[in-house]
């Protein structure tokens, strides 16, 4: 398939009428399963890309943030919000920078300048966006295919795991708080073990509580969504789910041992087919000792990776800001 070719469509011509994109688009890529070469044939053509802001949303009254076409499962980022997205390695946005070069619709001189640097967002980072949301993540889906089988312990325990991996987002942003701030464990209750909180927070901001708490509940709703399932209904997606989360592992180990963005999956293309097609899961629907073996061995990797690599805890924020900054400027001049 050339993809190139999908600009021709009728369905596509937003992108040249839509005034906060057209000549400001920068790069403009295939993103979700052809992105990592687990496409089957009824998937999706997924776009991504990225749109300079304009001179006014710099200095004047506008603003863009970003534009979605639910028709074509497209969104383009402005310049500034994707900036700060890379910043904190987010996956749904670092895999952009790391596509195969036919994968790319459109690439202008900037957005080639982008390519060239996007090292200097690499980072540990990585390890809690892609590591710690696919633990999360993956623990939800074992969650919800054992709900009848798992004690009520284990159950609470996939539950911390979960709300103890945001409360390390939440000191990035919110207001931060010591360690220890707020304490979660399991202890037993009258009928069965239950999750505690002990919370030791001073001169907070209610607004940070109040959305932090909002977090954390979530969490706990989204356990007892995902254990009332349509067997039959869900297996296509709970499979299709699982294989993500193992490409999330994949992604975050080549960034921190490699330091390279590397979105295709060629070598491990296989593997995550077979997950997807369902090889992993047994006549009852629950995966197969051997895919958390698997996940057993990728987290172990991504712990060692962790340990090992070179890269620094925080990307370079100075060669990242010059970049911007030089970007902005060229609006700002129209050059």
């Amino acid at each position: 398939m050339i993809f190139k070719d999908l600009l021709k469509k009728e369905e596509y011509d937003f992108l040249k009428s839509n005034k906060h994109l057209d000549s400001k688009i920068i790069l403009l890529g295939v993103a979700g399963s052809y992105s990592y070469g687990t496409n089957i044939e009824t998937s999706d053509i997924d776009l991504r890309g990225i749109a300079l802001n304009s001179k006014s949303d710099l200095i004047g009254m506008s603003s863009f943030e970003q534009y979605e076409d639910t028709k074509t499962d497209t969104t383009i980022y402005s310049f500034h919000k994707i900036i700060k997205l890379l910043q904190n390695c987010n996956p749904n946005t670092i895999e952009l920078l790391g596509l195969n070069p036919e994968h790319y619709l459109y690439r202008n001189k900037i957005g080639e300048e982008l390519l060239e640097n996007k090292k200097m967002f690499l980072s540990k980072k990585a390890v809690y966006s892609f590591g710690g949301y696919a633990s999360q993540q993956l623990r939800r889906l074992q969650n919800a295919l054992a709900k009848d089988s798992y004690p009520q312990k284990e159950k609470e325990q996939h539950i911390l795991n979960s709300v103890n991996n945001a409360i390390y987002d939440f000191k990035r942003r919110y207001n931060s708080f010591d360690n220890g701030s707020i304490h979660l464990y399991i202890e037993e209750s009258t009928q069965n073990p239950e999750i505690y909180m002990d919370i030791n927070l001073m001169h907070y901001p209610l607004r940070d509580y109040k959305n932090i708490w909002a977090e954390m509940n979530n969490i706990v709703k989204s356990y007892e969504k995902l254990g009332k399932r349509n067997k039959k209904k869900d297996d296509i997606h709970l499979n299709k789910h699982a294989m993500h989360l193992i490409r999330l592992y994949m992604m975050a180990i080549d960034i921190l041992e490699k330091e390279e963005i590397v979105t295709y999956r060629k070598k491990e293309q296989e593997l995550l087919l077979r997950i997807r097609n369902g090889e992993f899961q047994n006549s009852s629907g629950n995966f197969r000792d051997d895919f958390f073996e698997l996940l057993r061995d990728y987290e172990k990797r991504l712990e060692y990776a962790k340990q090992n690599t070179n890269l620094p805890d925080e990307p370079d924020y100075k060669r990242i800001e010059e970049f911007a900054m030089s970007v902005n400027e060229r609006i700002i001049k129209e050059k």
